[in-house]
């Protein structure tokens, strides 16, 4: 079952060039039929499916889904409105995007998959290299894992130009534990939103970079 319609998109399209209060509230029944509702039910889905695999996932789509306003108060754009719309699944949702997770962004220009470590501070950033460092070896057969690459390249992530004396050695065999994040994403087609099969296409990146988000988990906990 097809839980979009093309309206989720030509809503998107629509509100990229009437970026504004009086079209939305214009255009808010359509809103919440086309973009509101069957966004909520198709994430509520994709935590049902995802519960499976990991039982620490116990949130709703309401802990998840991102607001589609935008945070216009230090951005010089004052557009009030994202013309995509995004969820993160994960134990703690979007209160906390530090928690490996599965980040979704749904927009006309592309189907966002997103996930690993991003929003981390200075002792998780320590935690992350040691597991890597302890283990160069498991680490690197994770991220060079055959349906990893093939789904997401590589890990990504801004990198310190100086890092701990400690991790020098390591660091000479994974340049990897100079980055500041430890992150993936992927882009599909947009139209594959409206696919009967979309849970299992998405399920299938979700579990190509559950080895990945485990082993961030694991070391993040210590």
């Amino acid at each position: 079952m097809a839980y979009f319609t093309k309206d989720f998109l030509q809503f998107f399209k629509d509100l990229e060039k009437n970026n504004h209060k009086q079209w939305f509230d214009q255009n808010r029944k359509r809103y919440k039929t086309s973009v509101k509702d069957p966004f909520y039910a198709f994430v509520d889905h994709m935590i049902l499916l995802i519960n499976e695999r990991d039982p620490t996932v116990r949130i709703t789509a309401k802990d998840a889904v991102m607001r589609i306003n935008r945070d216009i108060r230090f951005s010089p754009d004052k557009t009030p409105y994202n013309i995509h719309y995004g969820a993160i699944i994960s134990s703690a949702g979007r209160k906390d995007k530090s928690v490996p997770g599965f980040f979704i962004r749904f927009s006309p220009k592309y189907l966002g998959l997103f996930g690993g470590a991003h929003g981390i501070d200075k002792e998780q950033l320590h935690k992350i290299r040691s597991a890597i460092a302890t283990d160069i070896g498991a680490f690197q057969k994770l991220i060079n894992n055959k349906a990893f690459k093939s789904r997401y390249g590589e890990i990504k992530g801004e990198q310190h130009q100086r890092i701990p004396v400690e991790f020098k050695e390591a660091w000479e065999k994974e340049p990897l534990l100079a980055n500041k994040q430890f992150y993936y994403m992927a882009e599909l087609d947009p139209n594959v939103i409206t696919d009967d099969d979309l849970p299992q296409k998405l399920m299938a990146y979700w579990e190509a970079a559950n080895p990945v988000r485990e082993f961030l988990t694991r070391a993040l906990a210590k």
